[in-house]
């Protein structure tokens, strides 16, 4: 049998050496055309990343498709798609990987057109440090500030200028310096820890890995060089410690182990934690590896933890220092990109996701817009694609969070369109919106379960919807009385009842509506968790919103009953003469007139009120809870 050749003593060091190496994560940027692909082309080349066939394929191609006549164009390394190399422009973001004796690299060529911001927002999020190309030609663009101020605003605190096409204008020192005192006078209040204006020609490959001779006059670092040298190590090991849990390890009847990667800080066992969002305490029993236990583990490293008591903890959840709890709150302050094609406005109902966290949610108010030219607020009341935003979010549960500026993993996260799954918008959380930041969730002792034995009945909120006049309230009223007959423990939450407290302060429009049934959603889910049957009667038109409430339950907790009318049987009724001041216009935003009413798609339950009297309805309720 045939022996594999041993690997020699000089490969086995070098693959040591290579392993060692530290990684930077970083991005090219700017605006249409400023040689952003050449640039990293130009990185992989002479980083010697390209093999014999590929620079002949990129010889082929750059006589096919090549923008430089017979010179190899090396833009091509990156722009892959076919799209890409006809148009000669970068549609999606594309990631590549270098070495030099220094350092490993991963870099993100991300778009330059307008309409591709999105994709360079997608780009920054996991980097480093920015590499902003500017044309030396053309100088700061628009798109140049635009570029800048997200790579402020999602946390890059180390950016390279490299201000390409110096051959273009005779490497002329002069514009060099203009555009260099240029971009750091509007640059200045981004507060970025490291800013690096280099002159380059990423066709020629001067000053990228090697000085140009033609110019002499430039002192500073190559690019390469800063890259290798730039330190942008953070002290996330220092900070408090956070683990969002992704899954649970039950491999067998003794061993349940919370997976995970750690954001910050550092853990031994022994150590205290805490479950972010119960306020429940604990300790590590041990820190599980794929090499075995260790006695250490901190940021970045992918482990999984097994504490010293039962805690309820499932994914999404976050183990964290109890000393030091991340917020936990429903509601928050955050500049978006959005990043739709039709506008955000207000009071839609999206899903949230934050690191491994879901709600849903909606942008209850947008505090400004921010214009990319002059860094102005202006008040507006939607925010259009790419357009940058300072909103206020409500979500239908709270979430663990850091502020992004703490915490870019805890701070950060994504609107979905429920519809149509595509990612609408990125977020980083800038506070909470409460009076106090120093408000956690206590753990109890007592809980649901507990209390449901000692009313001896299975808690549950039945939610009645359905037009004004459908009947909602009648109906409500006598399944309530049913169940106290029965000795049943019982609350009723009705519409007209509750704002003349509660939600006193509401009114009809689409924002007020939103918030009136996340306030009554959590009325009813405290009710529940009392052990008793909550009643809620209230239009509560769309659907995003119903869902909204239903997911702060349990399953099988919420009981969705359609009450259902026709308009014309419920406008003929009109028991409060409503609809008549809808249609004179005395009412507006009237549900069924001039505001509309979404009818459940899947309710538990559909009580037909034309085919039945209230009475009869009133005990398919009954029958329904098994009551009967």
């Amino acid at each position: 049998m045939n022996q594999l050749p041993s690997i020699s003593a000089p490969v086995v060091d070098y693959l040591e050496n290579h392993e060692q190496k530290g990684l930077l994560r970083f991005l090219t940027c700017g605006s249409v055309d400023d040689g952003k692909s050449t640039l990293i082309g130009r990185l992989l080349h002479d980083s010697k990343r390209v093999f014999e066939d590929q620079l002949a394929a990129l010889r082929s191609d750059s006589r096919k498709h090549g923008t430089q006549g017979k010179a190899i164009d090396f833009a091509l390394l990156v722009d892959g798609l076919e799209a890409e190399r006809e148009q000669g422009i970068t549609i999606d973001v594309a990631y590549r990987f270098f070495a030099t004796d220094h350092r490993k690299f991963i870099v993100a060529d991300t778009p330059g057109h307008e309409q591709y911001t999105r994709n360079m927002a997608t780009g920054a999020s996991t980097s480093d440090l920015a590499v902003i190309l500017v044309d030396a030609r053309k100088g700061i663009l628009q798109q140049t500030r635009r570029h800048s101020f997200i790579v402020s605003l999602l946390g890059i605190r180390h950016v390279v200028v490299a201000v390409n096409k110096m051959d273009l204008i005779d490497f002329d020192a002069d514009r060099f310096a203009e555009i260099e005192a240029g971009y750091r006078a509007f640059a200045e209040s981004f507060g970025f820890d490291t800013l690096q204006v280099i002159p380059i020609s990423a066709l020629q490959g001067a000053n990228i890995v090697e000085r140009s001779p033609q110019m002499p006059w430039y002192a500073g670092p190559t690019l390469i060089g800063h890259l290798n040298e730039i330190d942008v190590s953070s002290d996330d090991a220092g900070r408090p410690f956070r683990m969002p849990v992704q899954w649970i390890n039950r491999p067998d009847l003794d061993f349940r182990g919370y997976c995970g990667t750690i954001v910050s800080g550092r853990i031994r066992p022994g150590d205290p934690v805490a479950v972010a969002a119960s306020g429940q305490h604990t300790r590590i029993a041990r820190i599980v590896t794929m090499d075995g236990d260790v006695e250490e583990a901190q940021c970045g490293d992918a482990v999984t933890l097994t504490l010293t008591d039962e805690v309820d903890a499932s994914r999404g959840d976050v183990i964290c220092d109890p000393k030091a709890r991340p917020e936990i709150a429903d509601r928050f302050s955050a500049h978006l990109i959005w990043m739709g094609d039709q506008k955000l406005v207000p009071g839609r109902t999206y899903a949230v996701k934050a690191g491994k966290q879901s709600a849903t949610g909606v942008v209850s108010r947008i505090g400004h817009r921010i214009d990319v030219n002059s860094f102005a607020q202006d008040e507006v009341d939607s925010l259009s694609l790419n357009e940058i935003g300072f909103c206020d979010l409500a979500l239908s549960a709270p979430i663990a969070f850091d502020p992004y500026e703490v915490n870019r993993e805890m701070g950060s996260f994504i609107l979905i369109d429920r519809m149509t799954n595509q990612t609408v918008a990125a977020g980083v959380i800038w506070r909470s919106l409460r009076s106090a930041d120093n408000i956690h969730r206590q753990a109890v002792d007592v809980d649901k379960q507990s209390r449901a034995i000692v009313t001896g009945q299975k808690p549950v909120a039945l939610w009645f919807t359905g037009l004004s006049g459908a009947g909602k309230s009648t109906i409500a009223n006598l399944v309530e009385r049913k169940l106290h007959a029965r000795g049943r423990l019982t609350y009723l939450l009705d519409g007209d009842n509750v704002r003349h407290g509660l939600n006193q302060d509401l009114g009809f429009s689409d924002e007020d509506r939103v918030e009136n049934i996340r306030r009554v959603g959590e009325v009813a889910k405290l009710f529940v968790d009392a052990g008793l049957i909550s009643l809620v009667s209230f239009i509560s038109p769309f659907r995003s919103d119903r869902q909204m409430a239903r997911t702060l339950f349990e399953e099988g907790e919420f009981v969705e009953i359609h009450v259902a009318a026709p308009l014309e049987v419920a406008e003929a009724r009109d028991p409060k003469g409503l609809y008549q001041k809808a249609r004179e216009g005395k009412i507006r935003n009237f549900t069924g007139i001039d505001s509309p009413y979404e009818p459940p798609q899947a309710p538990e339950l559909v009580l037909d009120t034309v085919a039945l009297d209230a009475e009869a309805l009133a005990d398919q309720v009954i029958r329904y809870l098994g009551l009967d």
